[in-house]
C-alpha cells in the first residue's frame, strides 16, 4: 500500500462566495481569503465589484489566449502596478507597450543562458556563506524562522549576481524589514480602487509603503552609480562580469541607446525585490515540505552527496539534481509566489458565454489552475515525483492542460525573465541545505499561506534546524 503524501494547509475555500463588503475586509490581510470551492473546479467565474468587473480564467484555452495567442488584447492591469510604482518606477514589471518592449529587448541579453554561467560563481559563493551561517549556530537542533534566512539567502545572491557585491546581515535585516512592511501595506493600496473607493486614499499607509521603497532603492542607488559613471566615463575597468555589466553595455540596435541612470535603477530594482522576494517564497515553501517529507529530504541528501560537489564552479553539476528540481517544482506548483496574474481587457471580447466590456479585468491565478481538480490528479498533495511518472493518473489530464496547467513563472510575451535563474538558484540552495542540514517540523507550528505581492506564511516557516554531522 502507498503511503499517503503530504497535504499542506491553506486557507480552506469557504462553500460559497461571500458578499462584496465582506470581501474588502477579508482581503486586506491575503488575497486568497475569500476564495470559494467553486473556485478550484470553474473554467471561468465573474465578480462584479463596485471599482470593476473582474472575470476569473482557469481553462486552458482561455488563458492560452490571455496570455500568449492574445496578449495585446490582455496588457497587464496597472492595479498592481500602481502599488508597485514607487519601488519598481518605470520598470519591466510596471511598463506596457512599445516601451515595455524595448526595456524586455535591452534586458534578455543578461538572462541569456551562457551569461547566467557567468554569474554561477557568486550564487555558490551566497550558498557557501549561508551554510557558515546556519553553522555557527550550532550543532541543534535551532529552531529558525526559513523566510528570514532564505529572504537573506537569496536577497544575497541576487545582489552578488546583479552588483558584486555580497549582502551583510544588517543590510540583509534592513531590506527584509522594509520590504515586509511594503508587502504587507500593498494590498490596501490596490483594494479601494476594486471597491469603487477610489476617493478613499489611506495615507498614512500610502506614507510608510513609499518610505519603504525610498529605502530599498538608496541602498541600490549607493551600489549602482560608482559604476554606471564609470561606464559612462568609458573606464575599460568599470567592473567585474556580473549582469549590472550586461546591463551597462545593452544598447537598443535602431537607436544606439542604452538605459539612463534612473531607468538603470528602476530595472536592477525590479530584478532585485521581484527576483529576490519570489525566490525567498518558493525556497522557504520547499523547505518546509522536505521538511515534512524525511523519505524525500533524505533522497535530496542522498542526490547532492554525489551530484553536488563542494569545490566545483560548474552550473552543469545541476542537471544530476533531478529530485532536488523537481522538489523545486512541485513546490511552485502548490505554492506559486505569484498566485494572481491581472490583466485587462482592451477592447469589449467575448469569453465562453459571457460579454466583456473594455477595460475589464481579467484574472488568471496560478495559484488555482495549479491546484485545479479537474487539471491534476491527487492536486493537494506533495508529490515531486509525479513529473518523473509514466502513469497518466499523476499527469494534468490531457497535453494541452499539461503545458498550460502549470504557469508558476506565466507564459507568452511576458513570461518571468528570470525563470532559468530561479530554476539554477533553486537546485543549488536545496541541494546544499539537504547536502550540510536536516530540517524538521517545530511542533505545533502550522505556517498559514497568506496572498499579498507573493505568497507567504502569515506566521512565518519555524523548522528545527540539525547539522548532518551531529546526527551521524
Amino acid at each position: 500500500m502507498v503511503a499517503p503524501k503530504f497535504c499542506p494547509h491553506y486557507p480552506a475555500p469557504v462553500e460559497r462566495r461571500p458578499p462584496w463588503w465582506r470581501m474588502f475586509f477579508s482581503k486586506q490581510h491575503s488575497w486568497l481569503d475569500g476564495l470559494y470551492v467553486r473556485s478550484y473546479t470553474m473554467k471561468m467565474g465573474e465578480l462584479h465589484l463596485p471599482g470593476l468587473d473582474l472575470y476569473m480564467v482557469n481553462e486552458p484555452s482561455l488563458v492560452k489566449r490571455v496570455l500568449v495567442s492574445e496578449a495585446d488584447a490582455f496588457p497587464k492591469s496597472d492595479l498592481l502596478g500602481q502599488a508597485l510604482r514607487p519601488l519598481l518606477g518605470d520598470s519591466i514589471f510596471t511598463t506596457h507597450g512599445e516601451q515595455w518592449r524595448q526595456q524586455r529587448a535591452l534586458m534578455e541579453p543578461a538572462f541569456e543562458a551562457a551569461r547566467v554561467r557567468h554569474v554561477y560563481g557568486h550564487m555558490q559563493a551566497a550558498a557557501q556563506a549561508m551554510v557558515a551561517r546556519l553553522r555557527a549556530r550550532g550543532q541543534g537542533p535551532s529552531f529558525i524562522d526559513m523566510e528570514a534566512e532564505m529572504t537573506h539567502v537569496a536577497a544575497d545572491i541576487i545582489l552578488r549576481t546583479i552588483l558584486s557585491q555580497p549582502l551583510e546581515a544588517g543590510d540583509a535585516t534592513k531590506v527584509f524589514e522594509a520590504f515586509s512592511r511594503y508587502q504587507a501595506l500593498a494590498p490596501k493600496m490596490v483594494l479601494p480602487a476594486l471597491f469603487g473607493l477610489r476617493w478613499w486614499r489611506p495615507w498614512r499607509g500610502r506614507a510608510k509603503s513609499e518610505a519603504a521603497a525610498v529605502e530599498i532603492r538608496a541602498l541600490l542607488v549607493k551600489l549602482i552609480k560608482p559604476r554606471y559613471e564609470a561606464s559612462r566615463a568609458g573606464d575599460p575597468s568599470a567592473g567585474p562580469v556580473d549582469l549590472l555589466s550586461y546591463l551597462l553595455a545593452a544598447r537598443d540596435p535602431q537607436t544606439g541607446e542604452g538605459f539612463s541612470f534612473e531607468e538603470l535603477v528602476d530595472q536592477v530594482a525590479m530584478l532585485f525585490l521581484a527576483g529576490h522576494e519570489t525566490s525567498a517564497s518558493a525556497l522557504s515553501w520547499s523547505l518546509h515540505l522536505m521538511a515534512q517529507s524525511p523519505d524525500i529530504q533524505e533522497r535530496m541528501h542522498d542526490e547532492a552527496e554525489v551530484g553536488l560537489p563542494d569545490e566545483s564552479c560548474d552550473p552543469s553539476d545541476l542537471r544530476a539534481l533531478v529530485l532536488c528540481r523537481n522538489v523545486f517544482k512541485e513546490t511552485l506548483r502548490l505554492f506559486p509566489p505569484v498566485g494572481f496574474l491581472a490583466r485587462q481587457a482592451a477592447g469589449p471580447c467575448v469569453m465562453r458565454d459571457k460579454t466583456l466590456k473594455a477595460a475589464a479585468t481579467v484574472v488568471v491565478s496560478p495559484w488555482l489552475i495549479q491546484r485545479h481538480r479537474q487539471l491534476w490528479a491527487r492536486p493537494d498533495e506533495f508529490d515531486p515525483d509525479r513529473y518523473e511518472s509514466d502513469s497518466a493518473a499523476d499527469q494534468p489530464s490531457a497535453q494541452e492542460s499539461s503545458r498550460v496547467g502549470y504557469l508558476p513563472f506565466g507564459m507568452g510575451p511576458r513570461v518571468c525573465i528570470g525563470a532559468a535563474f530561479a530554476q539554477q538558484e533553486a537546485a543549488l540552495i536545496l541541494a546544499t541545505m539537504a547536502k550540510h542540514f536536516v530540517v524538521a517540523p517545530v511542533p505545533g507550528h502550522v505556517p498559514k499561506p497568506v496572498g499579498r505581492l507573493t505568497i507567504r506564511s502569515g506566521n512565518g516557516i519555524w523548522l528545527a534546524l540539525s547539522r548532518r554531522e551531529a546526527l551521524s
